[in-house]
Formats: structure tokens, C-alpha cells, sequence
């Protein structure tokens, strides 16, 4: 008899195996295959010098390429201490913890607990008629749940919350990225106007000068009040100016504060005619966008998120195979719980298969497919503004480059023309308009010229960034 029932036990479990691996050729979790984005990558940075070459300047250290130590030393010291560094590690640890619990998948839940329970019976029931008064039942009890991956359910969960992971550590590397940049971009704007500033002490030197000599040329009559007051209203609009550059620079170093995750102080620097970045621009081709940009690598992470979530969305309209137990001890007289007899146990296994739910998974179906289609748009339009951001900085650079000879064609010119005019005057073969106009030219090309030094370089640090540098 005992054999009979342990043969019909074994065929009940092959027959719900059976059925089980019937159904599962219906449905497996796919794999993620990258989507095809030749078109998107196709005259991405819109150039004809485009190399072959898979490297690029992204695949440089910041360390290499930033070579001033004062530079070095505060991103070394913004990696270290920035807040939206910090915040973005703590994303990590929490993207982690859940990347645990997906691998945990796999294994079973089991609990154990004890209970002790008093129940009072009516006397005109069934079991009150056997038992006066109540009954006082106590146990030990071990549960376990365990759910057969079948469809690849549990898989895709999994490699969801994987993805999940990487995605917050390449949205870490974001940080660290723009952090790099923002750090570099805001000490060359400290040199910038460092420079500035000495030019314009220079110039009002000079007009302060200039005015003494004016006012000699007016005793001599060779010019009225009129040229001695314009040139004294020249003189203080220098030293207006002067007051301008340096309140800019006081904000810019509360900006390089911010950045450190330091309070607002004075930073040792040195100075823009040092700084020379020698690294050979090299873009590499549009595709090396997909392993050095972080924010398309964490495009495409969500995108292999809600392709995995899609996958068990699907599954969850397949019949889950579970196998559920329990056992411990129980009985109605407490010193008598962990005896031998008191022992019992429970198995249960069987297949599920989900009818009518308030349509709550179609429902998770087609949101899921909806997610799925808006990240693959995601992923696309990130790769697409990368290169833009790859163009633009790249036309930049070239753009400031040509127009650095022009600007230091400029300025020579002006000085010589400034130089000429205040000769002339003094010789009385011109008016005090030609020299006040030659002044005002020459500074602001002067301005200017350390503008477009400045512009040189942002533009180098902007396609370094563009490029997906700086997170290595």
C-alpha cells in the first residue's frame, strides 16, 4: 500500500515537471542585444578629420593632461571632498544593496517562529463537547518557500538589478566628469582674469600718467580742459574696472570653494601664460562614445533595465511552479513540545497559473514595453547630444585657435597706434581724440586677447569632457 501511494506521489511530480518544461517553450527570457544605432553614430561630430583610430583623448589621464600642480591638486582634493561626488557613492550602496537581493533570487525564504495559542470552545460544538473549557496549543514552526525560475523570471530580475547597479556607477563617473571639468574651467577662468586684472593695473598706471601729461599740454596750451577731463573720465573708467575683475574674481573663488566642498577662501594658482595643454587632440571614432561617455554607457544600463523588466512582466503570465514546506513541533501541553512526538511536517508543490487579476499584469505588460521603447529613445538621444557636445567643442577649439592670431595681430597693431598717437599729440599733429581712442582699443583688445587664451583652453577641457574623460 505504502508503495502504491509513493508511485502515485512520483507521478504526480513528473507530470507537473512535464507540463512545466512543455510550457517553457513557450516562453524564455531573452537576451539583451544592443540595438542597431549605426544610423545615430554615422557623421556624428560632423567633421572630415575624423581618425580611424578607436583612442582618443578621453582615454588620457586628467593627470596627464592638466600638468599645472595647482590644478592637479584641487580636483585630487574635489574628487575627494565634493557633496555631489559623495551623494553620488551613496546611490552606489543603495543600487548594490538592491543588486544583492537580486542575485538572492535563486534561493529560498524561510522562517521559523513560535506561537502559543488559547482557544475557548462553545460547549455546543463540535469539539466542545470533548474538550471542557479551552484548548491551549503550542509550536515551533519552520516555513520554507521556493519558486522554480522556469521562465527566466527570476534571471531577468536579476540582471535588472545588475544593470541598476551599473548604472549608478556610471552615473558616478558623470559626476566625477563634470566635476573635472568644472574644476579646470573654473581655475583657467581664475588665470583669465588674474591677467586681466595686471593689465588693467598696467593701464591705469599708464592714464594716470597720461593725465599729468595732459594737463602739461594744456599750461602749454596745446589742448583745452576739455581733452584734460576726458582723459582723467578714462582714467577712472580704468579704475572701475579694476574693481569689476576683481569682485569676478572673489566669486569665482567662492565657485572653486563650492566645488572642493570647502568653505570660500583664496587659492594659490599660477598663472595663464604657463598653461599649455600638449596632448594631441584625438577624437577616436563616434562608437568609443558607447565605453568613455558615462552618461550614454548609463543610458544604455536603463536600457537593459526595462528590457530585463519587460522580460519578467512577460513572465508573469506563465503558471509559477512553487514548492512550499513546513514542520516543527506542536502539541497541547507545553513541557511535552519538544518531544519526538510532537514532531510534524508539510510539503506542498504545485503549479500556478494566473487568471483574472484586475488586469494588474497586462497592465505591468504594457507599461513595461512602454518604459522599454522611452529608455531605447533615451539611450539614442544621449548618444546623439554626445556628439554635438563633441562637435561643438571640437568647432571651438579650431574656431579660437584661428582667431588667436587675429586677436595678437590686434593688439600689436593698437599698441603701435596707441604709442604713435601719444607722440603726435605731444608734437601737436594730432588731437587728444585720436590718442583717448587708440587707449580704449588697445586695452580691450589686450581683454581680449587673454579671452581667447581662455577660450583655448575651456574649449580643450569641454571636448575632453565631451569625449567622456576624466572618470578613469
Amino acid at each position: 500500500m505504502t508503495s502504491i501511494i509513493k508511485h502515485r506521489n512520483f507521478s504526480k511530480g513528473a507530470l507537473l515537471l512535464i507540463l512545466a518544461l512543455t510550457l517553457q517553450s513557450c516562453f524564455v527570457a531573452q537576451d539583451y542585444v544592443r540595438p542597431d544605432i549605426e544610423a545615430e553614430t554615422e557623421a556624428l561630430y560632423r567633421t572630415d578629420n575624423l581618425s580611424t583610430d578607436s583612442v582618443s583623448i578621453a582615454d588620457v589621464s586628467w593627470k596627464t593632461l592638466f600638468t599645472d600642480q595647482y590644478l592637479q591638486q584641487y580636483i585630487e582634493e574635489g574628487l575627494q571632498n565634493n557633496m555631489d561626488v559623495r551623494m553620488a557613492l551613496q546611490q552606489i550602496l543603495a543600487a548594490e544593496a538592491y543588486a544583492k537581493q537580486g542575485k538572492a533570487g535563486y534561493l529560498p525564504s524561510v522562517s521559523v517562529g513560535a506561537n502559543a495559542t488559547h482557544q475557548e470552545l462553545s460547549e455546543n460544538s463540535q469539539f466542545g463537547s470533548l474538550f471542557s473549557g479551552g484548548i491551549d496549543t503550542y509550536d515551533i514552526t519552520a516555513n520554507l518557500s521556493w519558486e522554480a525560475d522556469i521562465w527566466g523570471k527570476i534571471r531577468s530580475n536579476k540582471r535588472a538589478t545588475q544593470a541598476g547597479y551599473l548604472q549608478s556607477v556610471a552615473g558616478h563617473q558623470v559626476v566625477k566628469t563634470q566635476l573635472i571639468s568644472s574644476i579646470a574651467n573654473t581655475y583657467y577662468n581664475l588665470l583669465a582674469l588674474d591677467a586681466q586684472l595686471e593689465i588693467t593695473k598696467q593701464t591705469i598706471a599708464t592714464r594716470e600718467s597720461g593725465v599729468e601729461t595732459i594737463k602739461a599740454l594744456k599750461d602749454a596750451g596745446q589742448v583745452t580742459q576739455v581733452a584734460v577731463d576726458q582723459n582723467i573720465a578714462q582714467y577712472n573708467s580704468a579704475r572701475a574696472l579694476q574693481v569689476d575683475i576683481e569682485t569676478a574674481i572673489f566669486k569665482t573663488e567662492n565657485t572653486l570653494s563650492i566645488l572642493l566642498g570647502k568653505s570660500g577662501q583664496n587659492f594659490e594658482r599660477s598663472s595663464l601664460d604657463i598653461q599649455n595643454i600638449e596632448q594631441d587632440i584625438v577624437l577616436g571614432v563616434p562608437a568609443t562614445l558607447l565605453r568613455n561617455r558615462p552618461d550614454v554607457m548609463s543610458a544604455e544600463y536603463g536600457l537593459i533595465q526595462s528590457f530585463e523588466l519587460t522580460n519578467v512582466a512577460k513572465g508573469n503570465f506563465y503558471p509559477s511552479l512553487k514548492l512550499t514546506a513546513s514542520g516543527g513541533f506542536q502539541s497541547l501541553e507545553l513541557d511535552k513540545l519538544l518531544n519526538a512526538n510532537s514532531l510534524f511536517a508539510t510539503v506542498v508543490g504545485g503549479l500556478t497559473q494566473p487568471l483574472f487579476n484586475q488586469r494588474k499584469l497586462k497592465t505591468q505588460r504594457e507599461v513595461a514595453i512602454a518604459q522599454q521603447e522611452q529608455a531605447l529613445l533615451q539611450f539614442k538621444k544621449t548618444l546623439l547630444v554626445a556628439g554635438n557636445e563633441v562637435s561643438n567643442a571640437l568647432f571651438s577649439y579650431e574656431a579660437e585657435t584661428k582667431k588667436f592670431e587675429f586677436r595678437k595681430n590686434e593688439v600689436e597693431a593698437l599698441r603701435t597706434a596707441e604709442a604713435n598717437s601719444e607722440e603726435l599729440l605731444k608734437n601737436g599733429y594730432a588731437n587728444y581724440l585720436d590718442l583717448l581712442t587708440a587707449r580704449q582699443s588697445a586695452l580691450s583688445a589686450e581683454l581680449n586677447i587673454i579671452d581667447s587664451q581662455l577660450q583655448q583652453l575651456v574649449s580643450i577641457v569641454d571636448l575632453y569632457e565631451a569625449l567622456g574623460g576624466g572618470w578613469r
